[in-house]
Parts: structure tokens; sequence; C-alpha cells
């Protein structure tokens, strides 16, 4: 393979989901030259695409536990940040409920390690609070632990925007880009990072190779943690997989519930849920299963028996016929806490590694510890005379009222021009998304919800098909789903 030249870093970020896009805008605060890379085609394609978007008020971790501490500090974080950059963020609360007086005890103990980590307004409500507050809880419910701090937000667009304003501060990303070996040469972090096909329509070289070169280097690879660990000769990190099935439900089920029901916790997870979304759309799930394959995202009967079982017992009018998808992420365990640490053997390698629920939550305060841990070996941090900490709030028709749909169309007719009609994505919020990364049918539909609905996509993909091929510049025959490999049209001539 050809070397395409070397680029010089003070940090270097491997990994793009949550957790990475929250260390770069961290960084970014500093003068510091900061690179990211992501072997994606996109951001948030890893851990963070199937996230359920719950911001966790920090309920149900062991109050000396760091994943504890980092959840209850990043659900602060979480506010403050996604009013700075425009993200939606909604304080719904939780509800952990209970189906007999015997499990008190359980709760009360749920309450007081919550309470000792500082967690805030926690209470025990009981049937009565239930039944004007939860109209269509189950009657078998006869308490629970209420937490108001508890918030939703979409984990897809808190990731891409956290990307955004720290490219506005300087941060450089470079997406399709695998890293395939890490050595040491002269007292720096040196990465070999092969160029793969998905970055071709941008001019990259296809099947190239180039070398990154960094004092500090941030492993945040999520499922491949592990791998990117071994690289560097740390051998103590195993990242196991952990599957969960989770279904979606049709938005006029939005108000099925007005909280996110949690049953009581067990030791593998917090159970399978009944979840409040960002977008409306309520989500039940996930099941918890330990498997082998990182790439197995197969979802089953059986998940969808469990889920179905366990949700009806809490929320009885839930009903299969209000599934309108299925899909399956994997949770990148490695062991009971997360592992965030300099590696002292291979000196300015910083591992971000186990990064399971709450990590969604956690992600500003995993960025400020990541600050912390690059300060204390060795890197200076300066901070910048002036960081862009605020963004303007992407516009999303299906967020704002009438009237303001009517203002935006007189300015700009595109947003009349409705694209996806289940969701209300217009043209130009569709060309937007593309201006701002989009590359993928995934990746408008993580931006703008184009090809979430019921229909999924069957009105709309054709069309956002051909903006994309306009915007991008490209043949019909380069667009994907995902990246390579998840081609939508065939040349047959081929």
């Amino acid at each position: 393979m050809a070397n395409s030249g070397q680029k010089n870093f003070d940090v270097l970020i491997i990994g793009g989901g949550v957790s990475g896009t929250a260390i770069a805008r961290e960084l970014s605060r500093y003068r510091l030259k900061v690179g990211l890379l992501e072997k994606e085609i996109e951001l948030a394609f890893g851990v963070s695409k199937s996230n359920s978007g719950i911001i966790h008020p920090g309920t149900q971790n062991p109050p000396n536990s760091l994943k504890g501490k980092l959840c209850v500090q990043g659900n602060e974080l979480t506010r403050k940040i996604s009013k700075e950059i425009g993200v939606h963020f909604e304080e719904v609360g939780e509800l952990i409920v209970i189906f007999k007086p015997e499990d008190f005890p359980q709760l009360e103990k749920i309450k007081s390690d919550a309470e000792k980590l500082g967690v805030p307004g926690l209470k025990i409500v009981d049937r009565a609070w239930l039944d004007q507050h939860e109209p269509n809880l189950s009657k078998d419910v006869h308490a629970a632990l209420y937490a108001p701090t508890a918030g939703i937000i979409s984990p897809y667009r808190w990731a891409y925007d956290l990307a955004e304003n720290a490219v506005k501060n300087g941060v450089e990303i470079f997406l399709g880009h695998k890293v395939v070996g890490i050595k040491r040469s002269s007292g720096n972090l040196r990465l070999n990072v092969a160029v793969s096909n998905s970055e071709e329509p941008r001019g990259s070289l296809a099947g190239s190779e180039r070398t990154f070169q960094a004092n500090h280097v941030i492993n945040a690879a999520g499922l491949f943690a592990d791998e990117i660990a071994k690289m560097a000769g740390v051998t103590d990190v195993e990242i196991k997989p952990r599957k969960g099935e989770e279904f979606l439900l049709d938005k006029k089920r939005e108000h099925i519930v007005n909280h996110i029901i949690f049953p009581l916790p067990n030791p593998k997870s917090k159970g399978i849920l009944v979840i409040k979304t960002s977008d409306g759309n309520p989500m039940i799930g996930p099941t918890a299963e330990d498997i082998a394959d990182k790439h197995d995202l197969s979802t089953s009967a059986a998940g969808l028996n469990k889920v179905l079982e366990s949700v009806k017992k809490m929320v009885p009018t839930i009903s299969e016929n209000d599934i309108i998808a299925y899909f399956a992420g994997l949770r990148p365990t490695a062991g009971k806490d997360y592992i965030i640490r300099h590696e002292d053997k291979v000196p300015g390698m910083i591992t971000v590694a186990g990064i399971q629920s709450p990590g969604l939550t956690a992600a500003p305060a995993i960025a400020l510890m990541v600050a912390d841990l690059l300060k204390k070996n060795g890197l200076k941090l300066r901070k910048k005379w002036f960081f862009k900490k605020q963004r303007q709030p992407t516009v999303h028709l299906f967020a704002i009222p009438w009237q303001k749909t009517k203002e935006l169309i007189a300015r700009d007719r595109s947003y009349g021009d409705i694209v996806c009609r289940c969701e209300m994505v217009s043209a130009k919020e569709v060309r937007d998304a593309i201006k701002r990364g989009a590359r993928t049918l995934d990746g408008i539909k993580f931006r703008t919800r184009a090809q979430a609905g019921r229909c999924h996509g069957g009105f709309c993909t054709t069309r956002i098909m051909k903006i994309l091929a306009e915007e991008l510049g490209v043949p019909l025959t380069k667009l994907t789903k995902r990246g390579p490999g998840s081609e939508i049209v065939k040349d047959e001539r081929a």
C-alpha cells in the first residue's frame, strides 16, 4: 500500500461514538491540535447508533462505582451542554416499579445508594400517586421509586452536534479511517491507519495507508477497544458484547407512558423497560444476552416474546401491533465498571473502555476525566481565548409549531417540499443534513428521522437517494444504507 502522507497531532482520539465526540468537544476548549479517527463512513455508527437515548439520574449503580459517579455528573453536564449546542433534552423522570410489598427493601436500597451518589429528588410513590401520574400502568404495580432527573435525548444528534461543535473549534475528524497498527516512534505513539473505500467519494486514495502521529492517544473504540489496546501492547482489556434487542412503537402511542418505566434491576442489566424517546416513538426493551460475535445484530422471536411479556406486566395495553421496527445493539462490557485510565506501560495512551449503560449519560463527565488524565500525564491544557461553545439548533419541522413552519416556508420554499410524510421531514432538512456530514441513508435517518416512520422509507427513500446523489455528485450506484457493502442500487453493467 502506498503511503499518502503523515499528520501530526497533540491528541488523537480513536472512535467517533458519543464518548469520542464528547472528548473531542471538551479538548477543543484548549490550544491543542486534536484529531478523531472513525472507521465507519459516519459518526455514531457503532455502539451509539443503538442507544435508547436515556439520560439516567444515577439510581442503579453502586455508590462507590466509577460509572455511578460519572452518571450523576454527566446528567448535570448534559443539561448544560445540550443548551449550548442546541440539542433537545427533556426531563421526563423515571419510575422503578415493584409488584409486591416484600420488594420494598430492595427499592429502599436503590434509593439509599442513589442518595449517596447525590441523586436529587428521589421519593417512593404509592398507588394513588401512580393512578394520577401514570394511568396506563398495570393495577398490579404496588409502588415505585420516582427519580425526577431522568431525561431523554437523541443519541445520534447528541454525537453529531458534539462533533460539529468540536470541528468549529478546530478538531479534525477522519471518517472511514480504520486503525490497523500502533507503534512507538521517537517518544510518540505512531498510528498506521488504513483509508477505506468509504473515503473515495471525497477524493481520498482507496486502499492507501496513512500515518498519524500523536503525543497522546485516546482509545474510545467501543466494541473494539480491546483490539486497539492490544495493538499498543495493552493486554488486560477484554470486551464482551452483550446484545440488547429493542422494539420501536408507532408514534401514535407516544403518550402510553409519561415516564421511563423500569422493573427492579437484575445483576446483568437494568431490566426490560418502557422508554419514552426524544422523537416521540416509545421503545420497549432491551434484552441482555452475552454473545461472542461483535457483529451480530440479529433480532429474534424469542427476544420479542421476552420483551412483550415483561413490558405488558407493567403496561398491559402495549401490543405487538404497535411495533413498527425491530433492532438490536451491542453493549461493550469489560467487567462491572468502566475502564478509564492512563496506560503507564504505554506512556501517552489513555484507555476508555467498557462504556456500557449509563455511558450516554456519563459521556461529558468521561470527557472531563480524560482531560484531567492528560493533564496529569504531561499535556499542557491552555484554554483558548475564544471557545465557541454555542451552536445554532438544527431545524426539525416535527418538533416546531405549525406557525413557525409557515414562517420558514415563507423564507425558503424547500421547507414546504415534504420528503418524508411519516415524520414531516422536508427537502431542505435533508440537504442541510448532507451539508453537515450525512453520506448514507442511515446518516440521513439519524439526523432528520426521514425513513424512521411506519412505512420505513417506502415513500421517501428514492427521493432521498436522488437528493444524496445530487449533493454528493455521485451516481446512485455509489449510495449506501450504512457504508461499503450496503449499496442500494446494483450496476448490472458491472
